[in-house]
């Protein structure tokens, strides 16, 4: 097998014809035969080059609305056959199956047809066979055929072609592992959807895929690779956003602005402006307020320690004074469903700080699926688009919350199905001014919630800690009554949690007798 293999015959089918005619024209200045079909065959010709319609070959024209073309031993053979082989070439000779150099083959956008809707037998049909069979035999000889499946690689097989007058072995063998890679998505994207059509939660298999949107400098630390891949959704967020300055992010801003960007989109725009501070995939700050400049202020006043360094999500447009404020302090990135002028002439001056507009708001309630890898395996579930109303909550206490305990107590469940767990949220006048978070009792993270409260009186020059008269969220039961009791030693005069502890009645009774008012969810928020 030479390492250099020259291209004189290729076939080309492509769905999206993006940058066709470029390859085209460059392949027949270089004396290359193309072979074509359909589509791609008459969009050759209409551009003045010379093509052979592979039904010439075959000897069997198209048929069956297209669905059968390639599937041909004159197509697979010329694909399969091994040079070097003498019984290969014997086989070719004596079948008059000529080689085949080169494929060129993206397949039926299925991916794109499901997520415009479309019915189920438009889905169907949007399943490609033949191109995936090609690219499979292709690649499977890479010895001596390349195999092109992007769009993007149709400029560094041109490039390789000029510099050697042919390609590589090196060449071809990565163009094959990106072509299996691409009909492994493929046909994840099929089977995943299909599982959805028949209403099956746990296939027998469930295949993941992404394509690389950014190879990172490193992952949680400097000693680990790491890459970023996008997995084709249309979801608002990090992963879909446009970065208008600022270095690459790295992996934990990716990671951390996820996090802030999904807890500000709980919520909605049109009840006022909200931000959220986010560290460590943790948040450190929320807040709504009467101007994003408002909200801001509010949120790094719960803790302004923790907010130096962190992600700043927005749920409406960045606007010129809170972009000067946010730029008072060290801030990684900030994100938002949109930014005005004046806000961007603001952080044109800070160089590093990292600015992402998204054109809209993840939706809370959607429905998703999370997976997370464990030894031998990984865990899907779906995501946590739990939502609670008004009219969802059980009061259980002899006093019920009033009308402004009961907007806190919204206020801090949402922002506790962000916290990770074991999570506590004291919340006072829309604005959290108390976050414990991951620690392995609830206790301890309502003490520590509280702690940072009064620390942040202190720096504030406040006369008492804003847990006074707050609301506290727990996202899960509270197992005994000392958490609760912390609490209100802290100040609270309202609790917002799922309830179902064997221990209920002696919580009940213990926020009876400390005065609170307390709802049950039935939903709990563990987030690990």
């Amino acid at each position: 097998m030479p390492n250099i293999i020259p291209i004189t015959r290729a076939l080309l089918s492509v769905s999206d014809k993006t940058g066709l005619i470029d390859l085209a024209k460059a392949l027949d200045a270089r004396g290359v035969e193309l072979l074509s079909t359909g589509g791609t065959a008459k969009t050759i010709r209409d551009a003045g080059l010379p093509v052979r319609d592979v039904s010439e070959i075959t000897n069997f024209p198209e048929m069956m609305d297209g669905r059968v073309k390639t599937l041909h031993p004159m197509v697979h053979g010329g694909l399969l056959a091994l040079r070097d082989n003498p019984d290969h070439v014997a086989a070719m000779e004596e079948h008059g199956i000529g080689g085949i150099d080169l494929l060129v083959v993206n397949l039926y956008p299925f991916e794109a047809t499901v997520a415009a809707g479309a019915e189920y037998d438009d889905c169907i049909e949007n399943i490609d066979i033949g191109g995936p069979a090609m690219i499979r035999a292709a690649s499977k000889n890479h010895g001596f055929v390349t195999t092109i499946v992007d769009v993007q690689d149709y400029g560094p097989l041109l490039a390789e072609i000029a510099e050697h007058g042919g390609t590589s072995y090196a060449f071809r063998q990565r163009m094959a592992m990106t072509a299996y890679s691409r009909t492994a998505a493929y046909d994840a994207a099929v089977s995943g959807w299909m599982a959805d059509q028949i209403g099956d939660e746990t296939p027998v298999r469930r295949a993941i895929a992404g394509t690389l949107a950014q190879s990172l400098r490193y992952g949680e630390n400097p000693h680990q690779a790491a890459a970023f891949y996008v997995d084709g959704s249309d979801r608002p967020g990090v992963a879909t956003a446009d970065q208008h300055q600022g270095k690459e992010l790295s992996y934990n801003n990716i990671n951390d602005t996820d996090a802030a960007f999904e807890l500000v989109a709980e919520f909605d725009p049109a009840e006022g402006p909200a931000v959220a501070i986010i560290k460590h995939a943790n948040p450190c700050g929320v807040a709504r307020g009467a101007t994003l400049l408002d909200a801001y202020k509010a949120a790094y006043d719960c803790d302004r320690t923790s907010a130096f360094g962190g992600i700043v999500a927005l749920n409406q447009t960045l606007d010129g004074p809170t972009a000067q404020e946010i730029t008072n302090i060290f801030t990684e990135v900030v994100i938002a469903p949109d930014v005005t002028n004046e806000a961007k002439e603001v952080f044109a001056a800070k160089k590093n700080l990292r600015l992402l507009t998204t054109g809209g708001l993840p939706d809370p309630r959607a429905a998703g699926r999370t997976w997370r890898q464990v030894a031998g395996g990984y865990l899907i579930q779906d995501r946590d688009n739990g939502h609670i109303s008004a009219a969802d909550l059980k009061v259980v206490t002899k006093r019920a919350p009033t009308d402004a305990e009961l907007a806190d107590l919204l206020f801090a469940w949402r922002v506790a199905k962000h916290v990770k767990s074991n999570a506590i949220v004291y919340v006072k006048d829309g604005a959290t001014v108390g976050v414990g978070a991951g620690q392995m009792s609830r206790l301890d993270s309502a003490l520590i919630a509280a702690k940072k409260a009064e620390r942040m009186a202190e720096a504030l020059g406040l006369a008492q800690p804003l847990t006074i008269g707050s609301a506290v969220a727990s996202d899960a039961f509270f197992p005994f009554a000392d958490g609760l009791l912390e609490a209100a030693a802290a100040g609270a005069t309202t609790i917002i949690q799922p309830g179902g502890s064997m221990r209920d009645d002696e919580v009940i009774a213990a926020a009876d007798e400390a005065g609170l008012a307390m709802v049950f969810t039935g939903m709990r928020h563990f987030r690990h």
